[in-house]
């Protein structure tokens, strides 16, 4: 099969996520929560939910809330939001946990998970909505309305694959998955921290995408697109380029109309079970899943050293995905998108029958 040429640089174990990444971005965000608005139209939950929002809010609109409270790309941060950024300084790590994408499973302790990571902050804000709000259950201390926005954007999170599976490289330029935390020393195991030191060639990229995903009109009002970045991170790539993608194959041009296109579609959403506190860990696992075919066919190839404009030496590797990916990894992003919103209603149905 025909390939791409990309670019991987994995900065070593040491490097941090970024705080611009947003996954599923904006639109994908407010996707998920549209579709669990109109899934709980008429419901005891829609009554709960609407108790804990302002006027005006709804799921869709406060569900990139806690991404905002990152920084300013949503406009001024709020009182709430400062005081929440206060009370947890460690806010950015609630939104992933790397599970090497290789396993077929979440498990406490396990490679690449840690107590603040999406499963275990996702348990603690559903036991603050179900009234369990004990230090044991809420260690973050959370309200029922933080948990509640919490709850609405990492029901999104992950759902995105690259923010439960991802990659670890060995010495020798090829994935691989470590047996301990320990293991990931930068020396001889490399972690690319979900994708986020995985750098796409965004040009070539792009050319394969025009060729093979509809073109998407332009939005009444929007900016001017500005040039592109010669690289893309593979993180960023699944946070909101597959999204682009996935709404320009629906025929939807925004989140409102992507939650109706895929309710008026009908689609087969995996149900969860059993207690819902054990529903982050079902969602992890799925997610591991399609983490797999999200690297399926990506291989590494020839190792380099790069430095940074900071002096940092850190290795690169070779990349190369299928000429195709664009179809597979929309398709798959459309999937997720849609049990995120499925999965928010249920869970919330769940806890205010």
């Amino acid at each position: 099969m025909k390939k791409l040429a990309c670019t991987l640089a994995l900065a070593g174990a040491f490097a941090t996520v970024s705080s611009s990444v947003l996954a599923w971005g904006n639109d994908g965000h407010r996707a998920v929560g549209a579709i669990a608005d109109k899934l709980l139209k008429g419901s005891n939950a829609e009554k709960q939910v609407a108790a804990l929002l302002l006027p005006g809010e709804s799921l869709e609109k406060v569900a990139t809330w806690a991404d905002c409270v990152k920084g300013s790309w949503c406009g001024p941060q709020t009182a709430e939001m400062v005081d929440y950024v206060n009370a947890n300084p460690k806010h950015s790590e609630y939104h992933y946990t790397d599970v090497p994408f290789q396993l077929d499973a979440y498990h406490d302790h396990g490679v690449g998970t840690f107590d603040d990571d999406i499963v275990q902050t996702l348990k603690s804000a559903i036991a603050v909505l179900q009234g369990k709000d004990t230090p044991q259950t809420n260690p973050h201390r959370f309200s029922k309305r933080q948990a509640l926005l919490i709850v609405t954007h990492l029901a999104g999170d992950i759902h995105q694959p690259l923010h439960v599976g991802a990659g670890f490289v060995g010495k020798d330029g090829k994935f691989l998955v470590p047996k301990s935390h320990a293991e990931v020393d930068a020396l001889n195991v490399f972690d690319s921290r979900g994708g986020n030191n995985l750098l796409l060639d965004d040009a070539v990229l792009t050319a394969s995408s025009d060729k093979l995903i509809p073109p998407a009109p332009p939005k009444e009002g929007a900016a001017p697109a500005s040039a592109k970045s010669p690289t893309k991170p593979f993180h960023s790539y699944w946070d909101t380029t597959v999204v682009d993608y996935a709404m320009r194959r629906s025929s939807t041009r925004t989140p409102e109309q992507f939650a109706q296109y895929a309710i008026d579609s009908k689609p087969a959403v995996s149900v969860n079970t059993g207690d819902v506190a054990g529903w982050p860990y079902q969602w992890a696992n799925e997610s591991l899943a399609v983490s797999k075919a999200a690297h399926k066919d990506v291989t590494v190839g020839a190792v380099s050293t790069q430095t940074s404009r900071s002096g940092e030496s850190y290795k690169v590797w070779a990349l190369t995905v299928p000429e195709n990916y664009p179809v597979p990894s929309s398709a798959l992003a459309r999937e997720q998108l849609i049990k995120g919103g499925y999965h928010l209603a249920a869970l919330l149905r769940a806890i205010w029958p």
